[in-house]
């Protein structure tokens, strides 16, 4: 598979240095830094918002994945594009059958558009949502939870959107998000997915350069 991006989350990093953590992953091959919005609503945690995203956006030149885990994104879609997003991924679960005018509204922005699905969501219920995404995101753990292991059973999603997108003579970006690692990151690959966010297996990692370079080429 070519086009591997590594998107390292943020959620794993230090809170107080944000921005020593945005350049680090620059300088250790991050292709992107992935930046996970929870507002205590949709999941019960709570994070950050636009602002954190503009202050990481001014130590790095990385394009900010920015993934948000909030009730209404449509309410957002603006604020986060000015504050430097390249990349809005919103939940289906989240948006409903407004799923594809809030994509129009990312694609508007200036910003490329993603749609994500939880592990329990079957890929149809965005059948008709993926021709309006620039990137498919597909949980492989439940969102806002932390410290749980990879979803298998979300492996036949990501084959089947890549065929899909295949059949259309396109490439457009898959991302999986949760409990990746070196141990599992070659079957998500075989599986279709070219976009890999990474928390813990990086930022715990001795050596954060080459727990990139790994997870890139394994």
């Amino acid at each position: 598979m070519e086009n591997i991006k590594i998107a390292p989350s943020v959620l794993s990093a230090d809170f107080s240095a944000m921005g020593a953590a945005a350049e680090k992953l620059e300088k250790c091959g991050a292709d992107w830094v992935h930046c996970d919005v929870m507002d205590g609503s949709f999941v019960p945690k709570i994070t950050f918002g636009a602002d954190m995203v503009a202050a990481i956006g001014r130590h790095t030149s990385l394009p900010l994945d920015v993934h948000l885990m909030i009730v209404h994104p449509e309410k957002h879609i603006e604020t986060f594009a000015e504050a430097g997003a390249s990349v809005i991924t919103v939940h289906h679960e989240a948006c409903g059958a407004d799923l594809k005018n809030v994509l129009k509204r990312i694609a508007a922005a200036g910003v490329r558009a993603g749609a994500v699905i939880n592990p329990e969501t079957p890929l149809k219920e965005v059948y008709g949502c993926l021709d309006y995404c620039d990137m498919l995101l597909v949980m492989s753990v439940f969102p806002g939870l932390g410290g749980q292991k990879f979803i298998e059973s979300v492996l036949p999603k990501v084959e089947e959107a890549r065929k899909i997108f295949d059949g259309q003579g396109v490439f457009k970006d898959i991302e999986i998000d949760g409990g990746v690692g070196e141990q599992n990151v070659r079957r998500v690959k075989e599986a279709g997915a070219n976009v890999i966010v990474a928390g813990s297996s990086v930022f715990g990692a001795a050596d954060m350069k080459k727990a990139i370079e790994n997870l890139r080429s394994l």
